[in-house]
């Protein structure tokens, strides 16, 4: 099987040292931007009032987590310092850090390929500009390391570039790259590469689709009859449907998430750019309003920046004290 459970101890440790240092990098500008400041709200003796923790909702609500998270949140909170279950700052921040990763275990599931599945196929789905096919190279770098054959098909035939730049990819990680030329029929150029892949018994396929306005429905269509096709080589072909948001967009990237989900069925999320955003709390609105497991996240612009989701890292880099 392939995937991110299986690892030696000491493998285990190095890559939860790795994760945990590129994390804290990565989210640097949203723990500065928000989360670091809800300390600031509390000076010497300052006692929980009702305006205090007034102030620390609306921190929450400008870290993007949502209404519905930040109210879930808050009720709990004011219940609790209510009851004197509350009664220090520290406890407020430890009891925000819990319910932090109270709501992201349930999405904190990682992709697992089972090894007797050839091709398993993994469709890249998400509007342009949210760096889908720089995660696709970076999921075929990922998927090597673990001991898996790779190929990429280019089916976002829309914009050449996007070919071209796929190809990039593919010889940067020496992978081949099923493609045609621009214009051709994405769904055409998917199912040769599947065709391709189970031909050479390839492990896992990373398929490429058009940048897709969620309020566009010709193209919605387009990306429906490419399942079709997929279910055409092989109805029972295992497969991951990942949508690819830009972190940067906020609640934009929840709508998206939704769209995509309605017509498509979305079986795992990659949030980029949470490196370039004061507001990644997103990801808490995404695992409360959709429950998709959040396969990845990325948190820079080198190949190693593209991390398996992890709950507890995450919250612990959000809320560390040290910036």
């Amino acid at each position: 099987m392939f995937g991110f459970r299986k690892k030696s101890p000491a493998a285990a440790a190095s890559d939860s040292d790795q994760t945990r240092a590129r994390l804290d990098h990565g989210l640097k500008r949203t723990r500065e931007g928000v989360f670091s400041q809800l300390r600031s709200l509390f000076g010497g003796d300052q006692q929980l009032d009702p305006g205090i923790l007034d102030d620390f909702e609306d921190h929450l609500l400008t870290a993007d987590l949502g209404i519905r998270v930040t109210t879930e949140i808050m009720d709990d909170i004011r219940a609790r310092v209510r009851k004197k279950a509350i009664t220090t700052p520290d406890q407020l921040m430890d009891e925000l850090q819990a319910a932090l990763i109270r709501i992201l275990e349930p999405v904190c599931v990682p992709l697992e390929i089972p090894e007797n599945s050839r091709p398993f196929l993994i469709m890249m789905i998400g509007v342009n500009g949210v760096g889908k096919t720089t995660t696709i190279g970076k999921l075929a770098r990922l998927f090597m390391q673990q001991g898996a054959s790779v190929m990429l098909a280019a089916g976002d035939t829309f914009r050449a570039a996007a070919i071209e730049q796929l190809q990039v990819w593919g010889e940067r990680n020496q992978v081949p790259v099923i493609s045609q030329v621009s214009g051709s029929d994405s769904a055409a150029v998917i199912y040769d590469a599947l065709q391709s892949a189970r031909a050479r018994g390839t492990d896992i396929l990373i398929a490429d689709t058009a940048g897709r306005l969620h309020t566009r429905h010709n193209l919605m269509q387009e990306l429906q009859k490419v399942m079709r096709v997929v279910d055409k080589f092989d109805s029972g072909l295992p497969r991951e449907t990942l949508l690819v948001l830009d972190a940067t967009t906020g609640q934009n990237a929840l709508v998206q998430a939704q769209e995509f989900h309605q017509v498509v069925g979305i079986t795992g999320i990659v949030l980029t750019k949470l490196d370039g955003t004061a507001r990644g709390g997103i990801v808490f609105a995404l695992a409360r309003e959709l429950g998709i497991p959040i396969r990845f996240i990325g948190v820079g612009e080198q190949l190693d920046d593209l991390r398996p989701f992890d709950a507890e890292a995450f919250v612990g880099a959000l809320l560390m004290e040290r910036s």
